[in-house]
């Protein structure tokens, strides 16, 4: 059993041209051409003001045509619960009846713990010990196979390591941005985002260029529990884009 250092987020797929698919849809809409003819229109332009007009119109049905699948590792079971509740997308989740285990499990360490000091650290360590000892002796007592994995991961912590396959089309993950990018978003999921949104920028800046917090787009949600930081998050979101330009 070890403490899972990395977080570690890896697009698996996405859907091809999602920036030219997106325009697709949206043409189709308002042009008699046949698909063939607009197809070969978009993809000899750049289609960047065209998906800004259909945000500011607020057209973001054809933004459910473009999906990105990204893997994730060295997260908890924490996180997983907060993120299975976005209902708009596919998860794959590492079982923990299928997988045992009797060699140790990975835990996640909070930062605020860990900035406690060593003797906090140790002493969740030795929390960690304990119900990994406790798993241990449940399968003992219950047999081998999933029978004994599916019960004796009852004393398993939520800090349990996991790992998740996911989808969403483009619209689900603005979405997803706009509530787990902000500052007062739970710390985990908030850095899972953050390297999801690079991920899909590096990928379809048109899509994701203003995708995150609403205090990015104007006036923070939040009212009196705003973090009051919105200067900052438009400034970090500046210097990225100026990051990528430099990389392209």
């Amino acid at each position: 059993m070890a403490e899972v250092k990395t977080l570690k987020v890896i697009l698996v797929r996405h859907t091809l041209s999602p920036e030219e698919t997106v325009a697709l849809g949206a043409k189709l809409c308002y042009s008699r051409a046949s698909i063939e003819n607009l197809r070969e229109k978009i993809s000899s332009a750049d289609q960047s003001a065209f998906i800004d007009k259909l945000m500011q119109m607020g057209h973001e049905s054809v933004f459910e045509h473009a999906s990105f699948t990204f893997g994730v590792e060295g997260v908890s079971r924490v996180l997983l619960a907060q993120l299975t509740r976005h209902r708009l997308a596919s998860f794959s989740v590492q079982s923990q009846r299928y997988v045992s285990y009797e060699k140790g499990f990975g835990y996640i360490l909070p930062p605020r713990i860990e900035a406690l000091g060593p003797e906090a650290v140790a002493e969740y360590q030795r929390q960690m010990d304990t119900l990994e000892e406790w798993y241990t002796e449940w399968q003992r007592r219950l047999g081998s196979g999933e029978g004994s994995n599916e019960d004796a991961r009852f004393v398993l912590p939520n800090a349990c390591e996991t790992r998740v396959l996911m989808t969403m089309n483009v619209r689900e993950l603005r979405h997803f941005f706009s509530l787990r990018m902000c500052n007062r978003a739970q710390w985990e999921i908030r850095a899972m985002a953050e390297q999801m949104h690079r991920l899909c920028m590096e990928t379809a800046p048109a899509l994701f260029a203003d995708a995150g917090p609403a205090c990015l787009r104007g006036k923070c949600p939040e009212g009196e529990k705003s973090c009051g930081k919105g200067g900052e998050k438009r400034a970090e979101r500046a210097a990225l884009l100026k990051e990528l330009k430099k990389e392209n």
